[in-house]
């Protein structure tokens, strides 16, 4: 039985603070501004095309929560791979590339015995 490992969906739209909404002044300023957006939805006639309608419907969401919560920011972390380990990499490359081809140096060969 084989099993698959999905892809990871990557996202690469804007993502919202939604934890201003944790925030009782942010929460209602979000409030006032979509019920205000969705007013004005209100007076439009969209109900032929609803495509179009559904397009209304989604910019206002995303506007009303641009201008209110703003966008998260990603965290910077610190690289883990540093210095030090590029140095490590380096001599274990080296390493390995003296013992394929046979250029260790002759104080730390071991001589080859057979059980």
């Amino acid at each position: 039985m084989a099993l698959n490992k999905k892809a990871a969906q990557k996202f690469d739209g804007e993502r919202f603070n939604l934890k201003k909404l944790s925030e009782l002044e942010v929460w209602k300023l979000y409030h006032i501004k979509i019920s205000n957006r969705f007013a004005a939805l209100e007076n439009l006639n969209d109900s032929k095309d609803i495509n179009r309608a559904w397009q209304n419907i989604k910019e206002n969401i995303q506007i009303s929560a641009k201008e209110s919560l703003g966008l998260y920011e990603w965290k910077q972390h610190k690289p883990w791979f540093d210095d030090e380990c590029s140095r490590f990499l380096d001599q274990r490359k080296k390493a390995k590339n003296a013992v394929v081809t046979g250029s260790i140096p002759k104080p730390y060969r071991q001589p080859y015995t057979m059980y």
